[in-house]
């Protein structure tokens, strides 16, 4: 290809349409697809890649499933059918030991030719809701890759344009929700051959190597800006260390997650050696596709986060290259075949909630206190009058920590999710489920600071036919931290409440699996609440009283923690409160 140099305006209109057809893409797949988790919950990724598999742009969803795809890609290279690409192919891949992020993350690949050559490809992701695992929309306490259901590496979905029925009929015949399977990876299909049109139109209006020059600078440019970032840390090793709940089996087994990331000049490596050993269940972490791709996220959302930002840095190859992931060989993070590894998602949140925990003391203005750093993954499924299955998965949020100029969002995706709540008004129109509550948690307050923690949600959904509930969150016992001062958050919980025995409660563990569920059940999650930032007796005091009249925090709290008094009208009494502060002042030095 002949390089050429691209002027700064025409390489922004060429970013501009890069990430418009990224765009598209999504809208596709998420507008096209029957089940809920992808058309609501938006928990899929598309994008354009190069011959190297290096990424081009990327639509604005899920950064698991966008960061992935060139690991699927060099999966794929290694399994691919018959060996070659041919114009008209469409793969489809999942494998997690062959790139996949998890194995129910389907991937659609479909190569770009022009004038006859191989120039890049276009693909998605999304997640399904059911591909025939051990037990319905999620599993945990499985003990191999192949309970996960379905494997398939390379397959082509399509050769040379025609259609491979019987992938087809497989996937008719091997999931509990075979319909919305089948549909969705047909919206895959769509959304991927939309990549390739719009790509070629763009090849046809400024040329190959015109267009492929620019491509190509703005990748350095993305990679430049990172490296720059990175310099500005000092050099050294920063380390935090954390624990997990357990791997769904071994209810008493704390499993430690170690960070060290050590920072070389415009370069730093994140570590992950020290983290507990692979573990029995599906609570494993596939390397390529999930653990390289968290670190990767983690240092775009900390250094190149667009509220910091003079100007957005394209999202591509560029900013993954200044950095490297190292984890042991048989670790949770770096499972050895054929460990199972579904349920990957909580690890990949606590590891990013540590990597900014160990660059707090270097990077004070970028990072936040503790988040709520888990996922709330649910899986309900149970039998329809005429003999089918119905499987419905949700994302349920959490909230951040608080920050160094605001407080910690409530009720939200945080960290490495990005996904959006399932509105429950189609919850109830479409499948034999309730939501009894939904809102804030109200029975505890987040964690103290200048800028307090957000707070997470409380939902119960009720089920209506008897079935099966899965549930993976995390974080039931190492709460969200505190920083320069603030206070820890609070834990998460999970509640069963029996339907055959009204009144009982029963607390559950953080990730369970295939719990048989009678109608009428209701399982409540409580997800845990953001760390504060700083000392909470800097924090306005008109603040601390609006906090107060929205219930986020009781009069005593007020009083004891923020130093802030108020009478039973939640009235501020300034100079009780200036003489309450010193006091709590005094007594803290």
């Amino acid at each position: 290809m002949n390089q050429q140099k691209v002027d700064p305006i025409t390489l922004q209109v060429i970013n501009g349409a890069l990430k418009t057809i990224a765009e598209e893409m999504g809208h596709v797949l998420y507008r096209m697809s029957f089940s809920s988790i992808i058309r609501e919950s938006q928990d899929m990724g598309a994008g354009l890649f190069d011959t190297r598999f290096q990424t081009i742009c990327e639509s604005e969803s899920t950064p698991m499933h966008i960061g992935s795809i060139p690991a699927y890609l060099r999966g794929i290279e290694n399994t691919l059918q018959g060996g070659a690409w041919h114009e008209g192919d469409v793969v489809i891949h999942n494998h997690p030991y062959h790139g996949s992020s998890h194995s129910p993350d389907l991937a659609i690949i479909i190569p770009i030719f022009y004038e006859g050559e191989l120039v890049g490809f276009s693909g998605n992701t999304a997640h399904h809701i059911d591909i025939g695992a051990a037990t319905p929309g999620l599993i945990i306490d499985v003990g191999d890759v192949y309970a996960e259901g379905m494997l398939m590496a390379g397959l082509k979905f399509y050769e040379k344009g025609v259609r491979n029925e019987a992938l087809v009929q497989m996937f008719k015949y091997n999931s509990r929700a075979s319909t919305q399977l089948v549909r969705d990876i047909e919206a895959q299909v769509a959304s991927a051959q939309l990549g390739v049109k719009r790509f070629k139109e763009l090849l046809e209006r400024y040329g190959k190597d015109f267009c492929f020059s620019a491509v190509n600078q703005l990748i350095d440019y993305s990679e430049a800006i990172m490296r720059q970032k990175i310099s500005e840390i000092p050099d050294g090793e920063y380390r935090a260390e954390g624990y997990l709940d357990d791997d769904g089996r071994n209810r008493d087994e704390r499993l430690p997650i170690v960070v060290t990331v050590k920072v070389q000049g415009d370069s730093l490596i994140v570590d992950l050696t020290g983290s507990a050993p692979q573990t029995p269940t599906a609570y494993n972490v596939p390397f390529e596709g999930s653990c390289k791709v968290a670190a990767y996220a983690a240092f775009r959302k900390i250094l190149l986060d667009a509220y910091t930002m003079e100007s957005p840095v394209p999202s591509n190859e560029g900013s993954f290259r200044p950095i490297s992931v190292v984890a042991p060989e048989g670790s949770i993070f770096n499972p050895i075949f054929p460990a199972a590894a579904e349920a990957r998602f909580t690890q990949c949140n606590r590891m990013i909630d540590l990597i900014i925990k160990a660059l707090s003391p270097v990077l004070p203005e970028r990072i936040i206190a503790g988040s709520s750093a888990s996922i709330s993954f649910a899986a309900y499924s149970g039998i329809k009058p005429d003999g089918d299955y119905w499987v419905f998965l949700e994302v349920n949020e959490g909230a951040y920590g608080g920050r160094p100029k605001s407080d910690g969002p409530d009720a939200i995706d945080n960290l490495m999710a990005n996904t959006r709540n399932n509105p429950i008004e189609d919850l109830g129109m479409h499948l034999p489920m309730i939501c009894d509550r939904y809102e804030l948690r109200d029975d505890v307050m987040p964690g103290a600071g200048k800028y307090r923690g957000g707070i997470g949600v409380v939902k119960a959904q009720r089920v209506l036919t008897p079935g099966f509930i899965t549930h993976e969150s995390e974080r039931h016992y190492d709460v969200p931290w505190g920083i320069f001062g603030g206070t820890d958050g609070v834990v998460g919980k999970t509640e069963i409440y029996n339907a055959a025995r009204p009144g009982e409660i029963v607390q559950m563990p953080s990730k369970f699996s295939g719990h048989a569920s009678r109608a009428g059940d209701v399982m409540a999650y409580y997800s845990p609440c953001g760390g504060g930032y700083g000392n909470p007796l800097e924090r306005s005091a008109e603040q601390v009283r609006e906090d107060v009249l929205d219930d986020f925090c009781t009069i005593e709290h007020a009083r004891d923690v923020y130093g802030v008094i108020l009478n039973e009208r939640v009235q501020l009494d300034v100079q009780a409160t200036i003489e309450r502060r010193a006091q709590l002042l005094a007594h803290s030095s």
